[in-house]
């Protein structure tokens, strides 16, 4: 038998929560994060609002050593740091500089870019013929693996240590990735998930593409509005999402505290045919996805209680949603409860994917449906397709049994994960 794959840790750094005590709280509550960010204005951004995770300086020496810090200016790579040995933690670990290499354990922990910041200063650097001055640390923060590197040697991961990145698919892919590899056998638990940095080098490219939200620079809170008829484009976000994945035989062994299990999931890619292209979806291989996504899970359509989306509050909302009925065949009353954390946080990029995993798998481990804010008016497209009371403006406290979580990136790709309530070792279907 393939080993079962359970969650049994979790880590976040968040626009609106650091940690997850915080973050639970607040998309319980539906706080948003998004904030006016004056040094867009600065820049002439026609997007000035996003969401960016409240990191003090308090907070970095807690997990970094003043050496580091001095040497650290690479957001995503913080962000991830902290989110990873949050969720290491988490399960139940400890994070000890002396101890033996582990050679049970390793990471998938993606990014989207690393280290722009520090680029951008070597750059600088580089061309006023200081090159020398550029430190240490700059190999490391701006090669694309930074992340799982530094993670691989502050937790002694001897297993695989790798970074992935698939634009706005990071995240869920990681998951998938660790999860293939533990229920192959070839490692005993894997910390999964991504990040993504903050500010304008990262967030220019978006603006100069016009799908940024432009609209809403006076009122912040209520920039992103997924499934809404007033959608006006995606903020921009940021910060990192954690998932300690582990052989469910691991886990009983050590009586940790198990948050759900991982029961299967799809990745591919439209290879940018049949309408798909560099930054739209092909709408049948999305469908295929998620399709082959529950086949891999073993589990039907039906059983499938939320979907927590991509849905970014751009014009292809309706498109997915289209593609969530088409795949599972249900609509109306029959569609499942539907989400999107961005309306919160903002579209985070390559840490997308994992937030919003961490966001699902909370809902499922303490019974809540989070609120997808900011959706008074649905689209009419979305409408035709789903009852309203589908689209939860306020949390609703109710067991769920079975998340699907998809994300959808720049390239045609595509990723569908499939999560379900632990309860116990015999009452899962396809034990």
């Amino acid at each position: 038998m393939k080993n079962r794959v359970v969650i049994t840790g979790m880590g976040v750094v968040a626009p609106n929560g650091v940690g997850i005590e915080d973050f639970s709280e607040a998309i319980k509550k539906g706080t948003s994060g998004i904030k006016f960010l004056q040094q867009l204005k600065d820049l002439q951004f026609s997007c000035c609002i996003g969401g960016i995770p409240p990191i003090t300086e308090d907070l970095k020496a807690q997990y970094f050593t003043p050496l580091q810090l001095r040497r650290f200016n690479s957001s995503s790579i913080l962000y991830g740091c902290i989110a990873g040995i949050d969720a290491w933690k988490d399960a139940g670990f400890k994070v000890n500089k002396d101890s033996d290499v582990d050679f049970d354990s390793g990471t998938v922990f993606g990014t989207g870019t690393s280290g722009v910041e520090v680029f951008r200063e070597s750059i600088y650097k580089i061309d006023d013929h200081k090159v020398r001055r550029l430190g240490s640390g700059a190999v490391v923060q701006t090669m694309s693996s930074g992340i799982s590197a530094y993670l691989g040697g502050m937790l002694g991961l001897g297993n695989q240590v790798t970074t992935n990145s698939s634009a706005c698919t990071t995240g869920t892919e990681a998951i998938l990735l660790g999860y293939e590899r533990i229920k192959a056998g070839k490692a005993k638990r894997m910390l999964v998930g991504s990040c993504s940095s903050s500010g304008p080098y990262i967030w220019g490219g978006f603006d100069a593409l016009r799908v940024m939200s432009y609209k809403h620079n006076e009122t912040p809170e209520k920039g992103c509005k997924p499934m809404s008829a007033e959608a006006a484009g995606f903020v921009p976000g940021s910060g990192a999402g954690a998932l300690v994945l582990e052989t469910l035989e691991s886990a009983l062994e050590r009586k940790a505290t198990i948050y759900a299990e991982v029961l299967g999931g799809n990745i591919n890619s439209g290879g940018q045919r049949n309408g798909g292209t560099l930054t739209a979806p092909n709408a049948i291989a999305v469908q295929r996805c998620i399709t082959d996504a529950v086949k891999d899970a073993n589990i039907e359509a039906k059983d499938i209680d939320v979907i927590n989306g991509h849905l970014t509050a751009t014009v292809k909302d309706g498109l997915e949603i289209e593609n969530w009925s088409k795949a599972l065949n249900r609509k109306g009353d029959n569609f499942p409860y539907v989400h999107s954390l961005k309306a919160m946080i903002g579209h985070c990029i390559g840490a997308a994917g994992a937030i919003e995993s961490v966001a699902a798998v909370l809902g499922l481990h303490e019974g809540f449906i989070f609120p997808s804010i900011n959706c008074e008016t649905i689209h009419p497209e979305i409408e035709a397709l789903i009852a309203p009371y589908k689209i939860p403006r306020k949390m609703i406290k109710q067991p769920t049994n079975i998340v699907a979580k998809a994300s959808f990136g720049f390239g045609d790709v595509n990723a569908c994960v499939i999560f379900k309530k632990y309860r116990d070792s015999s009452s899962l279907k396809n034990s």
